[in-house]
This record gives structure tokens, sequence and C-alpha cells, in this order.
């Protein structure tokens, strides 16, 4: 093959599959991490599963942190299991491909999801604000319209930029290897295939970035600090102790997404490697679904007192029945 055809064959726009490289270079390890990514998986689902459940079920928690907080379950749900079934599958098999249109798909539901959950916990943090800060007047603003919209906003946000971004990315022409080094179709390799300028790529995802990821987590912040300080003004412990503790469950959570947020942004590009980039992905996909079930489970009073209310009337229910 002469060098001219061999550079027409890497500036054509690909159209077939791509190759997900995923885990391949650990080998029979891999059987080992199907087993693990399984287990995670299921714990995931069933975790957030759980919380949209005993929401439902539970007038108790028929309240507008709540409403968000089932939002942000079936956010996990969609993002988990877009990404990890197709892992578990290309795990067991040598050929790890993926349609176009898989591929389109994959980044579509992982950014709807991701940026969805930024929004979400804005309007979380908001909803703790007004409770602890404006608590006479919580019932009128946070009235049920108002979280309708706040919710639909977060998910209109989520879907418009999602398709947005899939859909220019799609447009331009690819270049260079079909193989992705990652797990999944994440928006930021694909993104290097473009054959259009790099810097205007990057200057598109950083808009992106500041307006719909930072600009949600200022919006946590601020309500953060006129929080923690009516919560200094209040004159007795128990009194500033039982406010905090209505806000640790979410606090906790938001440390963790942005603390991961954070860690893949402004890692050294040069340093970073596949491994490192494939780490911080498992805790977008697989980890933080998992854990934040947990957090709003042990360290929420509500939640575990309704679980105890579910529990016993099942039993009850089938006491009954025998």
């Amino acid at each position: 093959m002469t060098n001219s055809e061999s550079q027409a064959g890497e500036n054509r726009t690909l159209s077939g599959v791509f190759i997900l490289v995923g885990f391949s270079y650990l080998g029979e390890l891999q059987i080992l991490l199907f087993l693990v990514f399984l287990l995670t998986y299921l714990l995931a689902l069933m975790g957030n599963l759980l919380i949209i459940l005993l929401i439902k079920l539970n007038p108790s928690l028929h309240t507008p942190m709540y409403f968000f907080l089932v939002n942000l379950s079936v956010s996990e749900i969609c993002s988990t299991t877009s990404v990890i079934p197709q892992l578990l599958v290309h795990l067991l098999v040598e050929e790890k491909t993926i349609s176009l249109m898989g591929c389109r798909a994959q980044i579509n539901i992982v950014i709807l999801a991701g940026l969805t959950e930024c929004c979400l916990l804005a309007a979380m943090a908001y909803d703790r604000y007004v409770a602890i800060c404006h608590p006479l007047r919580y019932t009128t603003i946070m009235s049920g319209q108002v979280c309708a919209g706040l919710m639909g906003a977060s998910w209109l946000i989520g879907i418009s930029v999602s398709v947005a971004q899939t859909t220019r990315a799609f447009s331009l022409p690819m270049c260079g290897s079909h193989r992705i080094h990652h797990y999944y179709c994440d928006a930021e390799p694909v993104e290097k295939m473009l054959c259009t300028d790099s810097w205007k790529n990057m200057i598109v995802t950083l808009a992106l970035v500041v307006l719909f990821v930072l600009g949600p987590f200022l919006l946590i912040v601020l309500s953060y600090v006129r929080i923690i300080s009516t919560i200094l003004k209040l004159p007795s412990v128990a009194g500033r102790s039982k406010a905090f503790s209505t806000c640790s469950s979410h606090l906790t959570v938001v440390t963790l997404y942005y603390g991961t947020s954070i860690l893949s942004y402004l890692k050294p590009k040069l340093n970073s490697t596949i491994e490192s980039d494939q780490l911080i992905s498992l805790m977008y996909t697989i980890v933080i679904p998992v854990l934040n079930p947990i957090i709003y489970t042990l360290r929420n009073k509500e939640v575990k007192g309704a679980f105890r209310n579910t529990v016993g009337k099942v039993i009850l229910s089938c006491n009954r029945r025998y």
C-alpha cells in the first residue's frame, strides 16, 4: 500500500464499528473483573430501585428533597445501565466492538445522566437552603409546581446538551484508528478522532463544563455558605446538630460527585494513563451509583425509619397469609 493510500484510509470518516480496548490488557483477570462488576452493578441497581420504592410507598417521604432523590436515582440507573451490561459482555468475549449508533447512544445517555445529576444536586442544595434559612416559608417556596419545574429543567438541560453535543460530534468526519482505549464510548476519546481543529472541540467542551457542571456547583456552594451561616447563629447545640444532620447526606454525595469531577478534569493530561482514566470513570459509572443509596440509607433517619416500616408491613402481610 502506498503512502497516499494509507493516508486516505486513515482520513476517511469512520462508518462501521469502534473497538473498545477496555481491560484487554488484564488477560484472564477479566473473568474476576466480570464477577466484581456484575455484583457491583446488581448492588447499584437494587440500591437505587429500593430508594425509589421506599419513597413511593411511604407518604412521610413525599417531600421535595426525596422527590429530587427519586430523580437522582433514576439518572444513576440510566448512567450505569448504559455502560455496565455491555462491559460485562466485553469482559467475556474477544471481539469488543460497538456500532457507531451504539457509541452515539452511549455517549448521549452518559452526558444526559451526568448533567442532570449536577442540576438535581443544585436543586437539592436549594431545597436545604430554603428549609434551613426560610423554614416558615418552606412549603410556599418549595411548592409542587416549583419542584416539578426544577426537576423538568434538570432533565431538559441534560437532554438538550447531550443531544446537541453528540449530534455535533458525530456529524463531523473522523480520522485515524477506530480503537478506543476505554471500556465504553466516552466523549473525550471520540472527540480526539475528529478531523477538525482540536482547539475548537476543547473550547466547546470547556464552555459546557463551565455552564452546566461548574454553574450548578457554584449554586451549591452559595447555598451552603448561607446554610452554614444560618446554622452557626442558632442558639442551641442540639439545634445546630439537627440542622447539620439534614444536610449531611446531600453534602457527602456532592463531595463524592464533584471530587471525582475535579479529579477527572484537573488531572495532568501528560501524566494521565489509560488505567488512571478508567479508574476515574469507574467512580462515575459504578462506584457512585452504589454508594449514593447507602449514604442516603445509613445517614438518614427518615429513610431508615421508612425502611423499617416497609419491612415490618411486608413481614406482617406474609404472616397474615400463612
